[in-house]
């Protein structure tokens, strides 16, 4: 009985240590050189019947996903690049 309980509280630490872990690697960001995300906002505020930002989203393959509606309710989804500002 010992036996397992020991052995329950190893497999118990090892899991809370791969979370703290996990929680320790560091997060994509843009690249170096990238414009502002509010400078990316002021463009897209620019754009054709454009009303609000609705979300931002930084994806890992590098860029964002900005979602957006427009005067007519419409949605739009685009993804910018980071450094450009442009849509990919």
């Amino acid at each position: 009985m010992a036996r397992r309980q020991i052995l329950g509280s190893i497999v118990v630490a090892m899991l809370a240590c791969g979370h703290a872990h996990a929680q320790n690697q560091a997060q994509p960001v843009p690249p170096q050189g990238s414009l502002k995300l509010s400078e990316i906002i002021a463009k897209i505020e620019k754009r054709d019947q454009f009303q609000y930002v609705s979300e931002i989203d930084w994806n890992e393959d590098g860029y964002y996903d900005i979602t957006y509606r427009t005067n007519d309710k419409a949605k739009v989804e685009i993804k910018i690049d980071p450094k450009t500002g442009q849509p990919k």
